[in-house]
Parts: C-alpha cells; structure tokens; sequence
C-alpha cells in the first residue's frame, strides 16, 4: 500500500535541509536587558539512572519567535498562531557586503526595490528574511553587540519604510532575521523605540530573531520551517527553524 504523505516526505529528504537556528546556552549573546541562561543538572545517570535538567532562560533567548503580544497588546499568543502560519515559502534578502561596510546599514524600501529590479517582486504569503551575515559573529558577545567605546551598539535592522512596503504592498506573511532586534541600532536611539517590531507584531503575525545559516540558501525556492514549544501565554520562545531547500 502507498500512503502519499510517507512518499512525499521521503521526496523532501531528498533536497537539502539548512538548520537556521543557534545553539544556546548561558554564555550566548542575548538582549541586554535580559540575564544569561542558567542550567541545573537534576538527575545523572550514573547516580540516579536518567539524565534531566532544568534550564532557565527568557523566553526571547536564542534563535526565537515573537508572537504578536510580545510588542503589542490584545494580540495573540505563541499558542495562537496556527501551524501552517509558520511554515511559509522563503526569501532572503542578501545585503551582507552592505553590512560589511556598514554595521549600521538599514535595510530600506530603496534598497527592496533595487533588489526588486534585479530579482523580480517579492511574492505574496512568503517569509522574508534579512540576511546579513551577523550571525558569523555567534557566540563572541562582543562581535555580536558591537559596541563603541561609549557602549552603544549598532547593529543592522529594517527600516519602517522597507517593513510597510513588505506588508501593505506586497502582502508578506513574516519576517526574519539574524539580529536581536527588528530595527537597526541607530534607528533605535533616533526613535526612542523599536518601530519597525511594534508595527510588524502589530499586524498580528510573528517573526524569528537571532536566526542563522542564511548564506546556505538561494534567494527563492526555499520553505521555512519553525518549530516552538507550546506554553500558554507566552509571548514568544526559542524556536528549532530551519529549511528545505533546493540542493542547486
């Protein structure tokens, strides 16, 4: 007997699948606010015949999913979002040479349509990611936080302009990307406030931080996957996400 969705994950095994998530721990680099995570060993095999642990952390720790609720009231909660919500056709954004030569770069609506022009639009219902390649920079918290001598970061984000354009005109589902926040670090002191964040959680759809392996895939053909617990009332959580991809 045939059972096509056996067949048809024995299909996927065959493409190449990219693990876009950090492996974390107390040392890792976290948003500043935050405390480092912590472990305790419970149990030990050898002393009590099974291993356990209890880890302690925020739940933005990691390579990590927003739900709605964590920027924006009356939104919804991790548990909310449905399944298929987070699995979504990929498209990443390659402006890792800009970030290069400038750890403030801000993704904007100019550089989308430029991008635009060389690539095609950006189709509907997908997930759009930022890569910038700031991930390389895992786990050394001094690279990663970059900051100058009078201790402020500056770190690559999105522009408001460039998430509007996204979401109101070409009608995106998510968005990512490998920084701990959505909004660049100079748009931040400018503003007061993370903008961008608040005006994508406010749409009521969710997005991945601190992701990883984006230079492993192709600007379209890739299906992102994330994979989180399911705690009640949280607003986010460490996710596993990873992709599917074409293995050209």
């Amino acid at each position: 007997m045939s059972y096509p969705l056996w067949n048809t994950i024995n299909h996927l095994k065959e493409f190449k699948w990219v693990d876009l998530t950090h492996t974390f721990d107390s040392e890792s680099p976290h948003f500043s606010s935050f405390e480092n995570a912590e472990t305790k060993t419970l149990y030990k095999v050898k002393d009590d015949g099974f291993f356990a642990q209890s880890w302690q952390f925020p739940t933005q720790y990691g390579t990590h999913i927003d739900a709605p609720i964590h920027f924006v009231e009356h939104k919804r909660y991790l548990h909310e979002l449905g399944l298929k919500e987070t699995v979504l056709p990929l498209i990443v954004l390659n402006f890792s040479e800009e970030v290069k030569k400038d750890s403030d770069f801000r993704l904007t609506k100019t550089h989308i349509l430029d991008w635009e022009a060389k690539h095609g639009p950006i189709e509907s219902n997908t997930f759009v990611a930022f890569r910038s390649d700031w991930s390389k920079r895992w786990p050394n918290k001094t690279e990663f936080e970059n900051k100058d001598k009078d201790g402020q970061e500056h770190l690559p984000g999105w522009s408001l302009d460039a998430l509007q354009y996204l979401f109101e005109e070409r009608h995106i589902k998510a968005i990512g990307h490998e920084t701990f926040d959505t909004d660049a670090s100079i748009d931040i002191r400018k503003n007061g406030d993370i903008v961008g964040e608040r005006y994508v959680l406010g749409l009521d759809t969710f997005q991945i931080e601190l992701l990883t392996g984006l230079d492993q895939l192709p600007t379209r053909g890739s299906v992102i996957l994330t994979i989180s617990p399911k705690p009640k009332n949280a607003p986010g959580f460490p996710v596993r996400a990873f992709a599917i991809s074409p293995n050209t």
